[in-house]
This record gives structure tokens, C-alpha cells and sequence, in this order.
């Protein structure tokens, strides 16, 4: 058996099961995120099932999204970025616990430690200053002897080519609309960071699944190019990668990402 096993959920929720536990990153679990549709296979009761630890990355609402959390145990911790655990505990999620980058905790033989991140941590993004806000960060889940890097949303930041030894990455290379605002990851800027974060394996997250209601189906260039949006960065970023000494597993929605050996050889 393979000591890792990953499902991407969808958007930037992956279900990661390492070292007899069951992780869940930003868990969307619903068709619907406010405006925004689920444009691809809907998630199922397997995705969440047996859940121990969500991992919430940032305060923007198609991450922490308070139906999906609703949807699970309230015996599942919640990990939140540092002073957001009052607003979560407010909207009814239980067992919220804090973490910061640079700060680690354990659960059983999990470990999972904050990293940095470059990108806005208000809940109505970058421009209010109104209504709660913690730092945006990442986590490593550790584990097994395997290291996943669960980025969140996050630009390029120097910190990445310091965090040393990772076996998968969880990259978002996109969003969910026909553009990005700062604070994000391009195809191409994912295929940089690479280079900052040497993995063995790269899954590209952050793409595929949410759309704004109708956009996909709109005549004319506008629906034509978010339709080619929902397809196009996962392989765009592959395509940049190549040369690099990370294998690019492209991994639709909905489905488990097929994992090569990870055992660690020397690093070039």
C-alpha cells in the first residue's frame, strides 16, 4: 500500500490520508460558493468521510466556506490561521484551533507546521478593511517519512526555496474566473516556484471547478475563454515544467492523483 493517498477534491481541496490520518484542505464540498457554480463532478460523501484535520489556508470565502465545514464531524479539528478562530467559532464551527507559519502541531504521527504565504487574508479580499482577517499561509503535512506542501493561495515569496524536502506540492495555478488578482499563481509562476521548491511531484490545484453561475455557457469570447480556463492552466503549467526534475501529475476534479514511488534518492 502506498504510504500517501491524495484525491482532488476540487478548487483547493485535496483529501490527503498519511500516516493513519485523514487531512482536508479548504474544504468546497458544495455546488454552489455564493455566486460561483461547481462546474465539474460533484463531491460525494467519500471525500469528507473518516476526516481528522481541515486545514483552512485563508479567510476568502471559497476556502473557508462555513456550509462545507457545516458538512463535516464536530469531532474534526479545525486548523485556522492565527486569529481567526473567534469568527469561525462564531459561525458554529467547532474545535477550531490556531496555527501560524513557523508554528507546528501534532496529531497521532501527523505533524503539520504554517508556512508563509503571498496573498491576501481578509475575508472580502484585498481591498476592505472591514470584517475578519488572519494571515494568509500554507502548511507542510508531514508523515510517513513523505512531506506534502499544501500552498493555499499564495504569489511567488522567497521563504519557498527554504522549505527543504518536499515530496508533493499542491499548486494552484489558476482561480475560478477569467483573471486573477494579486497574490495568485500563473501557469507560469507555479512552474517558477518549482525551481524555489524542488518537489518530486506536483499536483496543480485551484483550477477546473468553480465558475461564475453562467459564465461557461455565455456566447461569444467571454465564455469561450473561461471555457478554455476551466481546461487549460494544469497542462499549461506541465507544459512550462518540462525540464525540470519535478514529475507534473494533472489530475482532473473528483478524482485520486495516481502517485509514482516516492522514495527519496539523491537531489541533483
Amino acid at each position: 500500500m502506498h504510504p500517501l493517498g491524495l484525491r482532488f477534491v476540487g478548487h483547493s481541496t485535496v483529501r490527503v490520508e498519511l500516516a493513519g490520518r485523514v487531512v482536508l484542505t479548504d474544504p468546497v464540498l458544495t455546488n454552489r460558493v455564493s455566486a460561483l457554480t461547481r462546474v465539474t463532478t460533484a463531491s460525494t460523501p467519500a471525500d469528507r468521510a473518516d476526516v481528522d484535520l481541515v486545514l483552512l489556508s485563508h479567510l476568502h470565502g471559497d476556502h473557508v466556506h462555513l456550509p462545507s465545514l457545516r458538512l463535516l464531524s464536530r469531532h474534526v479539528r479545525v486548523i485556522a490561521p492565527r486569529g481567526a478562530g473567534d469568527w469561525l467559532r462564531s459561525k458554529g464551527v467547532r474545535q477550531v484551533e490556531e496555527l501560524a507559519p513557523g508554528e507546528e502541531l501534532v496529531d497521532g504521527d501527523l505533524r503539520i507546521t504554517g508556512v508563509a504565504a503571498a496573498h491576501s487574508g481578509h475575508r472580502w479580499g484585498p481591498r476592505s478593511t472591514r470584517g475578519p482577517q488572519a494571515k494568509a499561509m500554507g502548511h507542510l503535512i508531514e508523515g510517513a517519512g513523505t512531506t506534502v506542501y499544501a500552498a493555499g493561495d499564495t504569489d511567488l515569496f522567497p521563504g519557498m526555496a527554504e522549505l527543504a524536502e518536499i515530496d508533493v506540492a499542491l499548486l494552484p495555478v489558476w482561480g475560478w474566473g477569467p483573471t486573477l488578482g494579486p497574490g495568485h499563481l500563473t501557469p507560469a509562476r507555479a512552474a517558477e516556484a518549482l525551481e524555489l521548491l524542488r518537489p518530486r511531484v506536483a499536483v496543480p490545484v485551484h483550477w477546473g471547478t468553480l465558475a461564475l453561475a453562467g459564465l461557461p455557457r455565455a456566447p461569444g469570447r467571454h465564455g469561450a475563454r473561461m471555457r478554455r480556463l476551466l481546461i487549460d492552466p494544469p497542462h499549461e503549467f506541465a507544459a512550462k515544467a518540462q525540464g525540470s526534475a519535478t514529475r507534473v501529475i494533472v489530475t482532473p476534479p473528483g478524482e485520486d492523483v495516481a502517485l509514482p514511488d516516492l522514495a527519496r534518492g539523491p537531489r541533483t
